[in-house]
């Protein structure tokens, strides 16, 4: 019998590549594109959303299952996606945190839901496009995560939330390939969306239109304006509301300095951004929470990593130390810029995935 693998379509190059690949290994390979749009017309605003979520991506995901031969199917998630990651975002945003929803969307949906529905259709796998390997230690009866080894593509930082038993069932072909052999191979198999650009926002705002999006979306207690300070409270200027401001931002602060003022803090209770100069937005410590360990099941003792706290940010060699309950300190060998709460800390030895949390 055939392994069955469900192959979760994006109608994107990478996803298109995996479904071909397990294939052509002999897998029996379903299609799947995520049904997960927020909006209720969808015929008429659908196709405003990028990503994995237009209408487009749907149609571009059948052509290429009915190029390679294979069944594909819509699922609606659109329920799950928004309590578990449109919910999240905007609730986090709220309270003065810059979140990552596509970790979200990693956690709850593709490997929550997706996974859930996959051992539904009696399939052994769920496959994605990410470009991240997976590997098993027979000596440690455990899974591991490594980088993709094209070091611009590695997605490895956004499936740190990953847990055993959805390592267990999870395929990852593109971790050995670079992106330009992806391409090169969907050319070679004629695939109608060997040359489709990427997309590098979040799916499901409109336009990339953040400001609208949140809003349509947030109370207006979190859209009031409030007062801009400095360290020692004196009032520099006026904010438009804290959840369109991030830890680093420069732009839009509205306020006229003989230096550049970033934001260093967001106090959610009293409605204040706190600024500061380019020595005030470099930390050298932070607390996350709601850990996940990948190498291992518990940190008995402090380790040394390389962390990353942002997905585009250089690694910097660190010291983690369990900090009670699901938490750890991280301090770092040189300060960090802006190290924001809400954006995960993942935490790496050379190409290994150790863990990583939500930075408080």
């Amino acid at each position: 019998m055939k392994e069955r693998v469900v192959v979760a379509m994006s109608g994107g190059v990478d996803s298109s590549v995996t479904a071909a690949l397990l294939k052509r290994e002999g897998y029996e390979v379903i299609g799947v594109t995520m049904q997960i749009w927020p909006s209720k017309k969808e015929d008429e605003e659908a196709e405003r959303f990028g990503g994995c979520c237009g209408l487009s991506a749907v149609e571009d995901a059948k052509r290429v299952a009915h190029r390679l031969g294979i069944p594909h199917y819509v699922l609606n998630f659109k329920e799950i996606f928004e309590k578990k990651v449109i919910a999240s975002f905007c609730s986090e945003y709220k309270e003065g945190r810059t979140p990552n929803p596509c970790i979200r969307c990693n956690q709850y949906i593709k490997f929550g839901a997706l996974l859930k529905k996959t051992k539904e259709l009696d399939a052994d796998y769920i496959a994605t496009g990410h470009y991240a390997r997976i590997e098993y230690s027979e000596k440690k009866k455990r899974y591991f995560l490594r980088k993709g080894i094209d070091s611009k593509k590695d997605q490895s930082y956004v499936l740190y939330v990953m847990t055993q038993e959805q390592l267990k069932h999870t395929l990852m072909p593109l971790g050995t390939l670079t992106k330009e052999k992806v391409r090169k191979i969907a050319r070679e198999l004629n695939l109608p969306v060997a040359n489709k650009p990427e997309s590098q926002e979040i799916c499901f705002i409109p336009n990339t239109d953040y400001h609208g999006f949140l809003k349509t979306r947030i109370g207006t207690d979190s859209l009031k304006e409030g007062s801009i300070v400095d360290k020692k409270g004196k009032v520099l200027g006026r904010h438009k509301g804290i959840v369109f401001y991030t830890i680093g931002q420069r732009r839009g602060l509205g306020i006229a300095a003989d230096r550049p003022l970033y934001v260093i803090a967001i106090d959610k209770d009293k409605n204040v951004l706190m600024v500061g100069g380019e020595k005030e937005i470099l930390q050298d410590r932070l607390i996350a929470g709601s850990v996940n360990w990948i190498a291992f099941d518990k940190l008995k003792k402090p380790i040394r990593v390389k962390a990353k706290i942002r997905y585009r940010h250089r690694e910097a060699e660190a010291k983690v130390t369990p900090f009670g309950g699901n938490r750890v300190e991280v301090r770092f060998k040189r300060p960090q810029r802006a190290i924001t709460p809400g954006q995960a800390v993942v935490f790496y030895n050379k190409d290994l995935l150790i863990g990583g949390g939500t930075i408080i």
